[in-house]
């Protein structure tokens, strides 16, 4: 079991894991209050990660190497996927840092330490495990560590009332999700006898397994992931913490982890349940629907932006779920690639997006002053067009406009949904389309409000972010026209690391 392969597959996870503690350590010696040597020693960290993954993606891809690599005993695995996955999540999380250590600083949340880095790197550590792994108790240490990481950061502002609420509310709902995924996790075990998702698959596929019991362990464990990725009805917490909780977090809750639970996601019902798709794929039909009329009516109802994009995000999430509703319909396996690669596509776009408008929120607020209401981003364009400007293209991609990514992204799901030409998909598709239009009202209304209403002040007061802020934003904003014009590579991606996924873990095409 110990042999050094499984090193191998777990190298990332070991780096990760001493460089957190090593960070740590660090800290206790460091005195700044904006933590300079533990910011740029977890920066230094995440970029060795991202290459490093990178690296093994384009490894794992060629035809001349293994498509996966297994250790210990099969509970963890490295694949293309998973390593891009790492990838975006390293970079994800490194851009949120760049925009929060000044907002942090301005806050006094660096104050008393650094656990802003070393939580964020221990929260990365449970997204890492959660991605490779293939084994349900390996799954459920890395939610755990990602929920714990992410409760302490939700409090981190110790003095603030409203994070320290968001923090209870995160706790306790949170808390909730994860028993749900683990009581769904027993369920499975009991009924195939194996926690190895590929003997699940198997068990699952020869008919051997309890069907009642695998039934109802299904709907807790879709339950349970719908409870972390925000999707209605288990959505009540998302609105509050992303509120609540200072912005500069509020980014980190919204970019990295969603990348880990649509892994899982991905792991747990194509590969492992793919038998039960005509089940999963109901429950996550109503989930879609729920969230797609539930996020964006109640998007354009918001006057606090960080509000309206946590509901936005709950909208967000019910498109991407279309994409699984796709997935295997009648037995096609072109299908199940087209739509899988179509919601990472899909995630990857919102992410980025993400780091735009959150980081905007942050670039624009300073000590003393929360740029969080949709009336403080009043008249930004004659102060400051060019962050108006990438401000706008966040607002238009996550609406869906051409040119930008969020409308390809959007059009590979829609495209998805109508290869099955069936009376509900293209219901379905009618529906994400009226709704992402509903959804429109809120995002061009940030538009009219920073182009067309009269500025708050004559003279803005200057920005406290350094030019890495500014430099990073400006580059991020260029990605969502950069990818929106130019798809096909980040496309082509994705689409590669779900074949390579489907081959080596359900035998598929």
């Amino acid at each position: 079991m110990f042999d050094a392969t499984s090193w191998v597959v777990i190298a990332p996870e070991m780096f990760l894991l001493f460089m957190a503690c090593a960070i740590t350590l660090l800290d206790l010696w460091v005195s700044s209050t904006r933590r300079a040597p533990s910011y740029w020693a977890t920066q230094i960290t995440l970029l060795v990660l991202a290459l490093w993954n990178a690296s093994h993606a384009l490894a794992l891809s060629r035809p001349d190497f293994p498509k996966a690599l297994y250790g210990f005993g099969g509970m963890v695995l490295a694949d293309a996927f998973g390593s891009w996955m790492k990838c975006f999540a390293t970079l994800a999380l490194a851009a949120t840092l760049v925009y929060a250590r000044p907002y942090s600083a301005q806050r006094q949340m660096l104050q008393r330490g650094g656990e802003l880095f070393t939580l964020s790197l221990f929260a990365l550590l449970g997204i890492y495990t959660m991605i490779a792994g293939n084994h349900f108790l390996v799954i459920y240490l890395g939610l755990e560590l990602i929920s714990l990481s992410s409760f302490a950061l939700v409090a981190l502002r110790r003095e603030h009332l409203l994070a320290n609420e968001a923090a209870m509310k995160y706790f306790i709902l949170g808390s909730l999700a994860s028993g749900f995924l683990l009581y769904g996790l027993s369920m499975l075990y009991g009924a195939t006898g194996s926690m190895l998702l590929p003997e699940v698959l198997q068990s699952v596929m020869q008919h051997t397994a309890k069907r009642d019991i695998l039934m109802l362990g299904l709907v807790f464990i879709v339950a349970g992931l719908a409870f972390k990725l925000g999707a209605a009805p288990f959505h009540m917490w998302l609105p509050d913490v992303y509120q609540g909780a200072p912005t500069s977090i509020t980014l980190i809750l919204a970019a990295a982890p969603k990348l880990a639970i649509f892994a899982v996601m991905l792991r747990l019902l194509v590969t492992g349940l793919l038998e039960l798709a005509p089940q999963w794929q109901l429950m996550l039909m109503v989930l879609a629907v729920c969230s797609l009329l539930i996020g964006n009516l109640s998007a354009v109802m918001q006057s606090n932006a960080k509000r309206m994009l946590a509901w936005s995000t709950i909208g967000q999430n019910g498109f991407m779920l279309l994409a699984f509703v796709v997935s295997h319909a009648n037995g096609n396996n072109l299908s199940l690639k087209d739509a899988c690669a179509a919601s990472m596509f899909y995630m990857l776009s919102y992410t980025i997006a993400a780091l735009v408008s959150f980081g905007i929120l942050m670039l624009l607020s300073r000590e003393g002053y929360e740029c969080e209401n949709l009336s403080d981003l009043s008249g930004l364009n004659h102060h400051r067009p060019l962050y108006a400007g990438i401000m706008a293209l966040s607002m238009l991609s996550l609406a869906g406009v051409p040119l930008t990514v969020g409308f390809y992204a959007k059009f590979k799901v829609l495209h998805a949904l109508l290869t099955v030409p069936t009376t509900l998909h293209i219901a379905l598709a009618v529906l994400a389309i009226v709704m992402s239009v509903v959804g429109a009202f809120a995002y061009l209304r940030i538009i009219k409000i920073m182009f067309f209403d009269a500025p708050e002040h004559t003279q803005p007061a200057a920005l406290q972010a350094g030019y890495g802020v500014r430099a990073t934003l400006t580059f991020n904003g260029a990605l969502l026209l950069v990818f929106g014009i130019l798809p096909a590579g980040l496309l082509q991606l994705c689409e590669q690391a779900i074949i390579n996924m489907l081959r080596h873990m359900s035998g598929l095409g």
